[in-house]
């Protein structure tokens, strides 16, 4: 059966627009799902309040339930959460500790693998904070990172890093998590204005 001119050339314009839908929607879900790089800090706030401003070289701390003490980290890393989710070995960083009695000690830890990164909003703009860390290409941003440490004494543990700053939806703590051996320093006090230390920031590459 002979199919008409006109015909053809109707169903190869449908055939090319789809084409054409097939190859952008494949870029589109390629773009949205490329790996973050991520940049993640225990800041110091000039003034502990904004306009700052906020700089590497802070510390946060936070307290182990019944009686466990408190731990104090400084620290810094990067890591490169898979498009996927999930873990990932490509992390750097780490940092000092610090623990109060009843296990007093002190150290450096070091970041050995990212469990989990979860990415909440990019920080509003205009900037509340002086930012001498980002830049154009690596913009503050909210959410949280858990990654697995080792500590100069041998223990192992998990550090969470939380960072709720402007534009941060609800659900998010602002500072550090930490488990030392079964020690679970979870109580996490919020940043105390006029104190430059309790707080977090991450920066994306865009």
């Amino acid at each position: 059966m002979r199919v008409p001119r006109k015909r053809l050339l109707q169903l190869g314009a449908v055939l090319t627009l789809g084409a054409v839908v097939v190859v952008f929607t494949t870029f589109a879900s390629a773009a949205s799902g490329s790996a973050d790089h991520v940049r993640w800090d225990i800041t110091h706030l000039a003034g502990g309040a904004p306009p700052g401003p906020i700089t590497p070289g802070g510390s946060a701390s936070a307290t182990a339930a019944n009686g466990g003490g408190t731990i104090t980290l400084t620290g810094t890393g990067t890591f490169v959460a898979p498009a996927s989710g999930g873990g990932s070995n490509a992390v750097t960083g780490g940092g000092n500790w610090t623990t109060s009695a009843p296990y007093a000690g002190s150290g450096t830890y070091k970041v050995v693998e990212l469990a989990d990164w979860e990415f909440a909003s990019f920080q509003a703009p205009p900037p509340v904070f002086v930012d001498l860390i980002g830049d154009a290409k690596n913009k503050p941003a909210n959410g949280n990172a858990v990654m697995r440490i080792e500590f100069s004494d041998g223990s192992h543990g998990v550090l969470t890093v939380g960072c709720h700053g402007p534009a941060a939806p609800a659900g998010i703590f602002e500072g550090i998590a930490v488990t030392k051996g079964y020690t679970t320093y979870y109580i996490t006090p919020a940043p105390v204005a006029g104190d430059p230390n309790g707080r977090t920031l991450f920066h994306v590459r865009v």
